[in-house]
């Protein structure tokens, strides 16, 4: 027996695909990233949403998440410092319209970029749990070791996520001469972002711990 037949691989992808392209708080900080600052600070930023999955991917292989899950203390905790982060990122954008911008004085570094990527993503609980519940539904004992199996499907999730909000980004860095002339446009995109970030921190503070 394959240890990961081509249908249930198949569908795994598509069902993957269909999440990372859905909007969320991680690919529109992406998008963000390469309309201010081009396609390598996309790429950057798409990389560290990656390894925030992945390592999402290995707690949950592990236990881990399973763990926070279990207790109320420690779910509480990630989930409050997950939903602050958002909600701060939410705060930046709509108060100082700054997280898409093309002042030169409003530039990142690429080490900022990528801890903003990545904090977005491992801060989240929602991915985390999203793992610990998707996952398992394609993985099957019968046909080897579950870890093994866990890892692979996060592996094929840290990829597509990188490489789908790296494609959305570096599109969105071509139409970066066109919002600079446009600082209208820009401010309701820094808006649109800022509201969803908020959004994304109050639904996480919804969430509710159901083992």
């Amino acid at each position: 027996m394959a240890l990961f037949p081509l249908d249930t691989l198949a569908a795994y992808v598509a069902a993957v695909l269909l999440l990372v392209i859905s909007p969320g708080p991680d690919n529109i900080l992406a998008i963000s990233r390469g309309l201010s600052q081009g396609r390598a600070a996309a790429a950057l930023s798409a990389s560290a949403a990656g390894l925030g999955i992945m390592l999402h991917s290995i707690a949950a292989a592990l236990g881990l998440t399973l763990l926070i899950q279990a207790s109320p203390a420690a779910f509480w905790a990630v989930k409050l410092v997950g939903a602050a982060y958002l909600l701060y990122l939410g705060y930046k954008a709509l108060s100082s319209h700054g997280l898409i911008s093309f002042r030169p004085a409003a530039r990142q570094s690429l080490r900022s970029i990528f801890a903003s990527g990545l904090l977005s993503t491992i801060l989240n609980p929602k991915p985390g749990l999203f793992v610990l519940a998707f996952i398992p539904q394609f993985v099957s004992a019968e046909r080897g070791s579950v870890t093994v199996q866990m890892l692979a499907y996060g592996a094929i999730f840290a990829v597509l996520t990188a490489a789908i909000f790296a494609l959305m980004g570096c599109y969105a860095a071509k139409l970066s001469d066109w919002m600079a002339q446009r600082p209208r446009a820009t401010k309701g995109l820094n808006v649109g972002a800022g509201v969803a970030f908020v959004a994304s921190g109050i639904s996480i503070l919804a969430l509710g711990n159901r083992r």
